[in-house]
């Protein structure tokens, strides 16, 4: 895969990351700052590591499982895995304004 490949295909996985929702909080996983990284290999394959706003998130198998299955919906993506960290620990400093704003923390 060539630079333009891989940012075309990086903004298709962000486009389908931002349409999952922590079902609480009526803001996308990305816009939250829930997705720490998001890695394309060369065969397409994808690995996210992300985090939930806390190790006893009641949408913490729900989320996760969105995420994978909206990358999945590309054509060209091969395989994603979807790791959950909590190293670092979440912080609503990894909100995004646009998420702080529609939260009221601006």
């Amino acid at each position: 895969m060539d630079k333009k490949e891989t940012k075309e295909l990086n903004e298709k996985i962000l486009r389908a990351i931002k349409t999952v929702y922590d079902p609480e909080i009526p803001v996308d996983v990305y816009e939250l700052g829930l997705i720490y990284e998001i890695n394309i290999k060369k065969n397409k394959d994808v690995h996210v590591l992300m985090t939930l706003t806390s190790p006893s998130c009641p949408a913490a198998e729900s989320i996760p499982s969105d995420v994978k299955n909206r990358i999945e919906m590309i054509k060209e993506i091969n395989e994603v895995d979807v790791e959950i960290t909590f190293d670092p620990p979440y912080t609503s400093d990894l909100m995004s304004e646009e998420a702080k704003l529609e939260l009221g923390f601006m």
